[in-house]
Formats: C-alpha cells, sequence, structure tokens
C-alpha cells in the first residue's frame, strides 16, 4: 500500500475521521491530525466568512509537496491532505492533514511540515471577508 492515502482539493464538507481513516495503519502507533478550521478573527479584524479557490494545478502540487514530505521522512507510513474550496463560513474545516508513524514523534514531525509546505506551495488563495464590510485576498493558504 502506498504511503500517500488520500489528496484532494474539493468543493465540499472535510471529514476528519476520513483522513483519520486513511492514514491508519496496525503498524501505526502514532497518528498525528492537523485540521484548520475558519476562525472569526484575523489579527485584529473580525471576519465574517472567506472563500478558497485554487489553481487547477493545485491538487497536483499537493501530491507533489505529499511525496516530498515522504522522501524526507522516511517513517511515515500514511499520508493524506484534503483543502477545501469554495464559501466557508466560520467554524468549517478548510484544511485535514494527517500523518502516521510508528511513534507519535515522528507523526507529528511529518505532520507539521506537510501543513507548513502545503501553505507555502499550493496555489490556493483566500478571501477574506471582514465584518467591517472590507475584504482581502490572502497569498496561500
Amino acid at each position: 500500500m502506498s504511503q500517500i492515502r488520500l489528496i484532494a482539493i474539493r468543493d465540499s464538507e472535510l471529514s476528519l475521521d476520513e483522513v483519520r481513516a486513511a492514514v491508519a495503519d496496525p503498524s501505526a502507533g502514532g497518528i498525528a491530525l492537523f485540521a484548520g478550521a475558519v476562525r472569526d478573527n484575523d489579527e485584529t479584524r473580525g471576519v465574517s466568512a472567506l472563500s478558497y479557490s485554487a489553481h487547477p494545478s493545485a491538487e497536483d502540487e499537493l501530491r507533489r509537496v505529499a511525496e516530498e514530505i515522504v522522501g524526507k521522512h522516511p517513517d511515515v507510513i500514511g499520508l493524506a491532505a484534503v483543502h477545501r474550496t469554495g464559501d466557508l463560513a466560520i467554524g468549517d474545516l478548510a484544511v485535514v492533514a494527517g500523518v502516521s508513524c510508528g511513534h507519535r514523534a515522528e507523526a507529528f514531525t511529518a505532520c507539521h511540515a506537510l501543513i507548513d509546505e502545503l501553505k507555502a506551495s499550493v496555489p490556493i488563495w483566500k478571501h477574506q471577508l471582514f465584518t467591517d464590510g472590507s475584504a482581502e485576498w490572502v497569498g496561500s493558504a
């Protein structure tokens, strides 16, 4: 079974259970999950909603990032990452990532690297709507 078990960019609700199930393995003693949710603020400004847009290559780039993480973290047993697009409300999940390894420390380290590289490299953009009526585009999600 491949280490990369689930990679998706989708406009439907995300599930922690789906990602956990994707990375679960009898040999995994550590499973690290990250869930990024839409919060009601950005620094000092209130956020009312946001929308994510993705370049058509985003899923391919997410897979490239996953392959890079697996290459740099040989203890990875299973890896999954799913990012949402479209309109999201406060509290909605925007991204869910998961990594399983034999032990917790390796799982935490690889999951942290995965989400950081996803945010830095995958062409996904966030359009934030603020409670004062203003809006802003934010680089990569």
